[in-house]
């Protein structure tokens, strides 16, 4: 496909239907129920005794893997026979998921690439299969990957606490349809042409992710080395921190910081988000507790870290007076410490797998560290002034790095909207494909 370029077609005509435009005058318009047979997968999870054992492919699959093949690894549960014959998945099936928490995640399609014996369309999604002398599912499943046609899903969800898709607004879909053989040339072009997209997202994500490792071995060598390279070291005595310069004095946590375990309301004291970027007022999207009136107190200077192990790294001195969850450790200081220094030493990689490693709980992912074992944590801490000079270097090191990296994100964002425009254009018509 390497000589693959597209122009304008020749002649266009008023779809009739407003979100779509014009369209080749050569394509049809038809409801996706002429198209394709359509059916709601109700196989749920559970496994029944006298059911054959099968793999389904969840919500989850679908959400988060364009294609479906045998390389995923499919969760176990059992069905009847007559949901193993109606909802096994088979070669270029198209599965969209149907039901979800947002509008946003309604509709994200997946292609089978393979037929897969034994495993069936799971619950919350919708099974395509289409009919072959009219629709293909490669087509398909990019024209629910683009703007237009999948918004128009997106804005058919409905519910209150949960929004799903209802039957008619998938069935009656108007759907615009180029002849089969342009709908081998879209796929096949937009297969190779995502595909050299994502490598070049790929090859930033790593080149991104490196830097942030750059940036963490900067922090962890720095808040518990220093910056003189020819200082004496001492062992600190310390396993997760090793040598530290000897003039530094290793304290534990429960001497240097105390609790503060104040209760208050967030009417009094404005909420706070514990985020991974720090302590910031309230961030919008994410959930709030409704116990507005069982929330700690924070005052300027403190510490305040997320005891949730799946809240890794959320944590941060604060610049702000207010209150967050009681789920989070709020410390103030008894010594005098320069807080900037203290932001980098506590979000450090070490001091986080430190922390977390202390807690409990009852799966290796979600555990709590509580106040009553932090406090026994030690940590090796300079001199006041030391500590200022660690602070500016690192505060002007990470902030380069951090250019670097939103410079790289920058990319990727425009690299991600190509690719959806990309397929927009062409599954809609915009613009045509020719060899």
């Amino acid at each position: 496909m390497s000589n693959t370029n597209f122009v304008r077609y020749d002649a266009y005509k008023d779809s009739g239907v407003g979100w779509l435009g014009e369209v080749p005058a050569h394509w049809d318009i038809c409801r996706l129920k002429e198209l394709s047979n359509i059916q709601n997968s109700n196989v749920d999870k559970k496994s029944h005794e006298g059911e054959t054992h099968v793999q389904l492919c969840n919500y989850v699959d679908v959400y988060k893997n364009e294609f479906i093949n045998v390389s995923l690894n499919f969760m176990w549960a059992t069905a009847d026979e007559s949901e193993i014959k109606r909802f096994r998945i088979k070669k270029n099936d198209v599965l969209i998921t149907k039901d979800s928490e947002t509008c946003d995640d309604i509709a994200i399609p997946a292609l089978a690439t393979e037929s897969l014996d034994g495993v069936l369309c799971g619950y919350h999604l919708a099974q395509f299969r289409t009919k072959d002398k009219t629709l293909l599912g490669s087509y398909l499943f990019r024209l629910f990957q683009s703007k237009s046609y999948g918004f128009r899903f997106v804005i058919s969800a409905k519910g209150i606490t949960r929004v799903g898709l209802g039957q008619s607004a998938i069935i009656n879909s108007l759907t615009p349809v180029p002849p089969l053989l342009e709908q081998t040339t879209i796929a096949a072009y937009l297969d190779t042409k995502i595909a050299h997209i994502d490598r070049k997202i790929d090859l930033l994500s790593q080149k991104a992710a490196q830097y942030g490792m750059l940036k963490q071995s900067l922090i962890n060598e720095t808040v518990t080395r220093g910056l003189d390279k020819t200082v004496a070291m001492k062992d600190s005595g310390i396993e997760w921190i090793g040598e530290v310069p000897k003039h530094w004095e290793v304290q534990r946590i429960g001497t240097a910081f105390e609790e503060r375990s104040e209760k208050v309301n967030d009417t009094d004291y404005p909420p706070l988000s514990v985020s991974m970027g720090g302590i910031v007022p309230q961030i919008k999207s994410v959930a709030k507790t409704n116990n507005n009136e069982n929330r700690k107190r924070v005052a300027v200077g403190d510490y305040v870290i997320n005891s949730r192990s799946d809240r890794r790294g959320a944590s941060g001195i604060s610049i702000y007076d207010g209150s967050v969850a009681v789920i989070s450790i709020v410390l103030s200081h008894r010594q005098s410490f320069f807080g900037k220094y203290l932001h980098h030493l506590f979000r450090s990689y070490r001091f986080i797998e430190e922390f977390y490693r202390v807690g409990r709980g009852i799966v290796d992912d979600l555990w709590t560290t509580r106040y009553s074992v932090m406090k026994a944590i030690e940590f090796a801490c300079p001199s006041y002034e030391e500590q200022e000079i660690i602070a500016d270097y690192l505060d002007e090191k990470t902030a380069q790095i951090d250019r670097i990296v939103e410079t790289i994100n920058s990319q990727i964002e425009k690299l991600k909207e190509l690719r959806k425009t990309l397929i927009n254009d062409v599954v809609t018509g915009k613009i045509k494909v020719m060899k």
